[in-house]
């Protein structure tokens, strides 16, 4: 939980920002756009505060500002299909703002988003062909002009719809193999860290026996020592003795 004054309009005003993407914006489209400003500003006197928070709960702001700074942007382009793709590559929220959330609403504004560029996609084509019928029918043309014209509008339209399918395809292709990508350099490095732990306990089992053997020599030597001195001081203490008893007799 948020404990900081900061922190705490941060995560307040993100929330608000939130609930305005989930709803149906007119006039309130400027005031998403300066509370986004806002956000921008406070997450960076965060992120230099002294008591800023974690690592991950930065990250997941920035996720979070930056998903809404993208739909800000992709909702300014002028082409239906244009921003479906934009919403494509938008990265909501993983974690939800505030304690009641049931489901990240960043999620839930994403799904929005891209069920109604799809859908102002899908009314443009259908607007498309509806107009192009009606002009086509106001002029005296024959059948089989008709005929072919129509084919050719359904065929454009067609197209629309394949490279609209190839680009999506072409998205997931790539989003697939990135994320085969960091799984392939997490594995290789799980393999290179229990690679590294393995050694690492083989040294210390060498260590431990090459501690061992040290240890025994050095008794082994402090033994030896021992015994020398005592052989030592036993010699010079009957040397001694022999002196004191042959010296008395000389006299």
């Amino acid at each position: 939980l948020a404990t900081k004054p900061l922190e705490i309009n941060f995560i307040r005003l993100l929330s608000r920002c939130e609930s305005i993407a989930s709803e149906k914006r007119g006039e309130t489209e400027w005031r998403l756009e300066k509370y986004v400003g806002a956000l921008e500003e406070m997450l960076v006197a965060l992120r230099k505060s002294l008591s800023k928070p974690t690592a991950e709960m930065l990250t997941e702001y920035t996720r979070k500002v930056d998903f809404l700074k993208g739909l800000l942007e992709a909702e300014k382009l002028s082409s239906p299909t244009e921003k479906a793709l934009a919403n494509q590559f938008l990265a909501p929220g993983r974690t939800p703002t505030i304690a009641n959330e049931r489901m990240p609403v960043s999620k839930t504004v994403h799904m929005q988003t891209k069920a109604r560029c799809t859908g102002e996609m899908r009314d443009e084509l259908l607007g498309m062909s509806e107009t192009d019928l009606r002009n086509r029918r106001g002029l005296p043309l024959d059948e089989r002009q008709s005929a072919a014209e129509l084919e050719a509008v359904l065929q454009h339209h067609h197209n629309l719809q394949e490279k609209l399918a190839e680009d999506m395809l072409h998205l997931a292709r790539n989003l697939k193999n990135n994320t085969l990508a960091a799984q392939n350099i997490i594995k290789q490095d799980n393999q290179t860290l229990s690679q590294s732990m393995r050694q690492a306990d083989m040294n210390f089992e060498k260590l431990k026996t090459e501690s061992e053997r040290l240890e025994q020599h050095t008794k082994k030597s402090v033994n030896w020592l021992l015994w020398l001195m005592l052989i030592l001081v036993s010699f010079t203490f009957i040397s001694m003795i022999l002196f004191i008893r042959i010296f008395p007799r000389l006299r």
